[in-house]
């Protein structure tokens, strides 16, 4: 009996996920939209893809969001200048824990196979910890660590934080990154959106 209410609750629960991000030159944002497409994936979700440019207009949606996750590409080993202007203005919502217990997940992208991506990953999670959010990994094996792994694997930069993706630096979003990253980008915009309709579910159950 409680299981059949629980997935009556399931199906008509709608959830909504916000993904801000920066991107310069577009290979973030390509990468955003294809985690967008792996939220969308699963029943009952709204997606709204935020870029930092225009997160002024924006904070109310993020406010009203059940998830949220940051993009950010690699700059120097951390988030780029943009996307800690964000971080930073974000203060005043920290202050009141106005984010508290929401879902939060991160992803990041860079010229080099690692260009020190984990560490923007843990600055993002950091950042999460501290407005007391809920922190969702990959959930994904590595890929291409064997004799018959591939570039073409799911997870191929072999990630478990967050996310991550490779973009040579002499080509555009057109070309990079590759199909295996925005199929990994998909996975986990899947798999953060399952996580928060069962936490979400979870929390009305018991308020």
């Amino acid at each position: 009996m409680f299981f059949n209410i629980f997935l009556e609750r399931w199906s008509k629960s709608v959830i909504n996920i916000a993904i801000v991000y920066h991107s310069a030159f577009g290979h973030t944002k390509k990468q955003a939209e294809a985690i967008a497409e792996g939220v969308r994936e699963l029943e009952g979700t709204r997606t709204h893809l935020i870029s930092v440019d225009d997160v002024d207009d924006h904070w109310l949606d993020l406010e009203r969001a059940d998830a949220i996750i940051f993009g950010t590409p690699t700059y120097m080993g951390s988030v780029s200048a943009k996307f800690k202007t964000f971080m930073d203005a974000s203060s005043k919502i920290w202050f009141a824990q106005g984010w508290k217990d929401k879902i939060a997940a991160g992803f990041t992208n860079s010229s080099s196979q690692s260009g020190d991506k984990l560490n923007t990953l843990i600055s993002l999670a950091i950042f999460a910890g501290q407005h007391n959010m809920i922190w969702v990994g990959t959930g994904m094996m590595p890929g291409n660590n064997s004799s018959t792994g591939s570039i073409n694997d799911l997870n191929r930069l072999g990630s478990f934080m967050g996310a991550m993706a490779q973009s040579n630096f002499d080509e555009g979003p057109e070309l990079t990154p590759p199909l295996s990253d925005l199929h990994t980008a998909f996975a986990f915009g899947k798999r953060v959106a399952e996580a928060t309709k069962c936490w979400t579910l979870g929390k009305h159950a018991h308020s």
